[in-house]
């Protein structure tokens, strides 16, 4: 399918246009052209004919005048069909394509529509194995501190049947116990 932005698509809608207001000027000037042929050919039946047999050199004159016009209307009569037959043609292949962008804005729009239910449902999908581990991390944790609380109790009643605490024990020397100075403060 054909990509295009809004300014092409725009582009291509204004071309339409344009295009649409020529062929309505080349179908005037057809029409001008027809009536002025009609006139021509009209005009020659009126025309009075001479009264001898063979026509006079000034009717032939004339009347190759307007062949020769007849000739020159009926090429561009010709070649305006054919700028017309092309323009449909071009007509044609810019609705074709018109069609195919809207059916692709309407279908991208519908997907645009969608997007977000999309990424909430991936996000959970994501999530769910995360949400597993930490509900088992936060198990493991419960568990280690009931073990941790019932070594604890179980130390605290071993050092009351003892009767003495276990405290730690610092190294003594010779009695000298050095203390910080602030200085000559």
């Amino acid at each position: 399918m054909i990509q295009l932005d809004a300014s092409q698509a725009q582009q291509i809608h204004a071309e339409n246009l344009r295009l649409q207001e020529e062929l309505q000027m080349r179908d005037q000037l057809v029409q001008q052209l027809s009536q002025e042929l009609f006139r021509l050919v009209k005009g020659n039946a009126i025309a009075p004919v001479p009264s001898s047999d063979e026509p006079s050199e000034r009717h032939l004159a004339e009347v190759q005048s307007l062949r020769e016009q007849l000739h020159t209307v009926e090429q561009q009569v010709t070649f305006y069909q054919e700028q017309m037959t092309q323009r449909d043609q071009e007509i044609y292949e810019l609705r074709q394509t018109t069609q195919e962008l809207t059916e692709r804005s309407k279908m991208l729009e519908q997907v645009v529509q969608e997007l977000p239910k999309v990424y909430r449902q991936k996000f959970a999908e994501r999530m769910q194995p995360v949400r597993e581990k930490v509900a088992m991390i936060q198990r493991e944790n419960r568990q280690l501190h009931a073990e941790l609380q019932s070594v604890n109790y179980r130390l605290a009643v071993k050092n009351r049947r003892n009767g003495h605490l276990d405290l730690p024990t610092f190294p003594r020397g010779e009695g000298d116990i050095s203390l910080p100075t602030f200085g000559n403060a």
